[in-house]
C-alpha cells in the first residue's frame, strides 16, 4: 500500500521541468512509441507538453516582469538549462577579443558613402514628427534596456511634456537632412551565447543595444517610410500582373 511500485530518478543533469512525473510520462511515452501505438503516444505527449507548460508558467509568475526584466531572464535560463553553461561563458574569451571580432566582420573595406537623396513627399519634412506624437510615444514608454546615453525609460517617460518639442525638432531636422547624430549611433555590443559551451568569438551573437532615443526614431522611419514604401511596391506589382492578365 505504501511501498511505490515503481521509482524514477530526476538527477541535476534534468531541466528543472523534468519532474517525476514528467520523467515518468516520458518512459511511458518512449514504450508507446517502440510498440508503434502512435495515437496514444501522441495523446501522452500532448499531457507531457502541457504539464511542462503549467510548471514553467508558475515558475514564471512568481518573478515581476515588469519591475525586473533581469530575473525573468535568470529564471528563463534557468528553466532552459542553460544558466550553468552562461556561468563559464565569459572564462575563455576576453572582451577585447570579441571587440576585435566586431570590429573584423563589421568593417567592409569597399564601403562608399551614398550620395545623400532628396524624397517626393506629400508633407513637408522639416515637419513630419509632431510634438504631440513624440508626446504620446514617451508617454507610453515600457521598461527597457539603456543605451549607451544612461538616459533611462523611466527619465523620458516622466518628463515627456518637457522633451517631446526640442525631440520632435531634431527628429525632424535628422529625416530632413538625412542625417543620424553620432550618439544616436553608439551601441553597446551584449555578446548572447548561440551553443551551450562557446569557445570560439563567432559562437557569440552580438546585441547591440542604442539609445532609447534612437529606437524610437527608429520605429518613426519604420512604421512612416519603409511599411508604406512596401505596400506601395505591393500594389503596383499586382497592377502589373492585372495588365499582364488583360
Amino acid at each position: 500500500m505504501y511501498y511505490p511500485e515503481q521509482s524514477v530518478t530526476v538527477t541535476s543533469s534534468d531541466p528543472p521541468y523534468v519532474t517525476p512525473v514528467v520523467k515518468y510520462m516520458l518512459r511511458q511515452n518512449n514504450k508507446l512509441l517502440r510498440s508503434g501505438r502512435i495515437e496514444k503516444a501522441a495523446a501522452l505527449a500532448t499531457k507531457i507538453g502541457l504539464a511542462i507548460e503549467d510548471y514553467n508558467s508558475a515558475e514564471l509568475s512568481r518573478v515581476n516582469v515588469m519591475s525586473n526584466a533581469k530575473s525573468m531572464w535568470s529564471k528563463v535560463r534557468q528553466l532552459t538549462g542553460r544558466s550553468k553553461h552562461l556561468d563559464n561563458c565569459h572564462s575563455t574569451i576576453s572582451a577585447e577579443v570579441l571587440n576585435d571580432h566586431y570590429a573584423t566582420i563589421s568593417t567592409d573595406v569597399h564601403y562608399t558613402v551614398p550620395r545623400v537623396k532628396s524624397t517626393c513627399n506629400n508633407c513637408d519634412a522639416s515637419s513630419h514628427v509632431s510634438e504631440w506624437q513624440i508626446f504620446n510615444i514617451l508617454d507610453t514608454l515600457r521598461p527597457t534596456s539603456t543605451g549607451l546615453d544612461n538616459i533611462p525609460a523611466w527619465f523620458l517617460r516622466t518628463g515627456s511634456p518637457i522633451f517631446a518639442a526640442p525631440l520632435a525638432d531634431i527628429m525632424n531636422l535628422s529625416l530632413s537632412t538625412s542625417t543620424v547624430p553620432k550618439q544616436w549611433k553608439s551601441a553597446s555590443i551584449l555578446p548572447v551565447a548561440k551553443v551551450a559551451a562557446p569557445d570560439s568569438p563567432a559562437d557569440y551573437r552580438p546585441i547591440s543595444n542604442t539609445s532609447v532615443i534612437s529606437r524610437i526614431l527608429e520605429r518613426i522611419v519604420v512604421r512612416d517610410f519603409i511599411y508604406p514604401s512596401l505596400r506601395n511596391r505591393k500594389m503596383s506589382g499586382q497592377c502589373c500582373e492585372c495588365r499582364k492578365a488583360q
